[in-house]
């Protein structure tokens, strides 16, 4: 049976398409993965305050639920295979992703995946990035703080470890977040 010349055409611009996919998806990684280098130790919690977190939404919202999300288990994954990807503070690989992190780490892929979720859900406005955000946000400390818990066997010092020194600074990278998304989308639709 014959092809037509549709099915023959469309073949390589289904491959162009899935390479640029794949593309979108290494870069998203690479881009946590840089925003994990601008790392401060607190002296008070073994958790590291961390771009990191900033990235894992500005992915989720620019890229939307199915791109965050690969985008995220592909940075757990170069993490986990022990590839400089995480906060260098840290011990890196599996050890990092198990250690007083590894709730927040294993939280990414959801949280660009609800990020992404809500904002694909309607116009991609500053206030609906600030709402992502937030709801994100509850995702990612309700993994960190949950793991944090597991290994300390307190609740009390896994907030003290894992929310209170963290709360303004999470505050500023839902707000930027949301402001960049919603700045691309106005500066995208007039080119």
């Amino acid at each position: 049976m014959a092809k037509s010349a549709t099915q023959v055409l469309a073949a390589p611009v289904r491959a162009i398409e899935w390479g640029t996919e794949i593309i979108i998806v290494i870069s998203a990684s690479l881009l946590v993965a840089l925003c994990a280098r601008c790392t401060a130790l607190l002296a008070a919690t073994p958790v590291p305050i961390t771009l990191q977190n900033f990235g894992v939404l500005l992915v989720g919202m620019a890229l939307g639920r199915k791109r965050g999300f690969a985008a995220l288990g592909l940075y757990l994954a170069e993490g986990a295979m022990g590839l400089p990807v995480f906060n260098p503070l840290g011990p890196g690989g599996i050890a990092q992703i198990l250690g007083p992190t590894g709730g927040y780490l294993m939280a990414y892929p959801f949280v660009a995946y609800l990020a992404g979720l809500i904002m694909e859900r309607g116009e991609k406005t500053f206030l609906r990035g600030l709402t992502a955000g937030f709801l994100a946000e509850i995702l990612l400390f309700a993994g960190g703080l949950s793991w944090l818990y597991v290994l300390t066997h307190s609740l009390t010092m896994a907030m003290k470890f894992g929310l209170y020194w963290f709360v303004i600074a999470e505050v500023l990278k839902i707000a930027s977040a949301a402001g960049i998304v919603a700045g691309w989308r106005r500066f995208s639709v007039k080119l």
